[in-house]
């Protein structure tokens, strides 16, 4: 109970600068494998961004996965991708996906699925997008996120100052390249609702890291002058700490109801899409926060001459204050072994 009530209060003292490094390598071995899985893999992009044909059919006839393989193979769409989902009223549908076709082929591929599934074409439902549409998709993602960045970069430079700013756009990629790697690695499509919800949750990674910075700014106006500022980001770390952790639990606790209850026992697939990258991105964001963003920040400001004047200030005052009790401790011991009792420190008299 003594900790919540501390974590409550604001009172806790966990060295976070302490293992700042390790913080660093963790990170950079996520980031690592994410461009790693990102180079090899790539992203598994929706038709919206790639353009294609999906079509889709109610499996009456119940036949398995592979059997559509080998019919598609036959009309030279060997590489269709190839899904059964179940509905809510337990009926099948199965779901086939295409590069863009041309109408020939396009008219083949679901004569095909249509024959397989047992049902007649008119209850195929057909759904084509043209490689033009998709880069433009892609093209207009792009140049939301860069602004989105841009934006950021000057509002905390103007409301802090430049090397939060940088802080927090490290922060930010951390988010982001975290989110995609995870997303390459498992295989999950990649949506407009996708790329929504990975702007909603850099917008929160940012929110929280804000939060971190403007304790610290005001901190270090009350602080500056007797503490370094590792002691006053930790200061400020442990006296938010208890709001990151409420605003996460409260936040990650819908999104994973969304994410659970929503996709996978109801079977709303976009759902799925939406709140998986909410929930990675929520949870990656307020680890980057006070993970990443605050170390990288006190390690910038430590090189500062005006704070490397002060760790030198801070390390004389331990330092003597260190020698006093020690000498302090050895006058007492001698005192001690020779028996002698202590003599009270002499008054002196004031001349009247």
């Amino acid at each position: 109970m003594s900790l919540w009530r501390s974590l409550y209060r604001g009172e806790t003292e966990f060295d976070f600068m302490r293992y700042r490094y390790r913080y660093f390598v963790i990170s950079g071995a996520l980031i690592a494998i994410s461009l790693l899985s990102l180079l090899v893999r790539g992203l598994d992009g929706s038709v919206d961004f790639t353009g294609g044909t999906i079509v889709e059919a109610p499996n009456t006839t119940g036949v398995d996965v592979a059997e559509y393989r080998g019919e598609l193979s036959a009309i030279g769409q060997e590489g269709a991708r190839v899904q059964i989902r179940s509905e809510r009223d337990g009926s099948e549908v199965v779901v086939v996906q295409t590069e863009a076709l041309s109408v020939g082929d396009r008219n083949a591929l679901v004569a095909t699925v249509a024959s397989v599934a047992g049902v007649d074409e008119n209850d195929t439902t057909i759904d084509a997008v043209g490689p033009t549409f998709g880069s433009e998709i892609t093209r207009r993602a792009v140049e939301a996120l860069v602004i989105f960045l841009v934006v950021v970069a000057l509002f905390i430079t103007w409301r802090f100052e430049w090397k939060m700013a940088m802080g927090a756009l490290a922060a930010l990629f951390h988010d982001l390249i975290i989110t995609a790697g995870i997303y390459s690695l498992v295989g999950f499509e990649v949506t407009p609702a996708t790329v929504i919800a990975i702007l909603t949750i850099l917008g929160y990674s940012l929110y929280d890291t804000v939060v971190v910075f403007d304790k610290v700014t005001e901190n270090v106006h009350e602080l500056g002058s007797r503490h370094t500022f590792t002691e006053i980001v930790n200061l400020s770390l442990n006296q938010v700490l208890m709001r990151s952790l409420n605003t996460s639990a409260t936040s990650l606790l819908p999104i994973g109801s969304l994410l659970i209850v929503g996709s996978y026992l109801l079977g709303a697939a976009t759902l799925r899409e939406f709140a998986l990258a909410l929930f990675i991105g929520i949870a990656a964001g307020t680890y980057s926060s006070i993970f990443v963003a605050a170390p990288l920040l006190t390690e910038w400001k430590e090189r500062e001459p005006e704070w490397q004047r002060m760790q030198r200030r801070v390390a004389r005052r331990s330092g003597a204050t260190v020698l006093t009790t020690e000498v302090a401790a050895a006058t007492a011991t001698e005192v001690r072994g020779s028996g002698a009792e202590p003599r009270a420190p002499k008054q002196r008299r004031r001349r009247r």
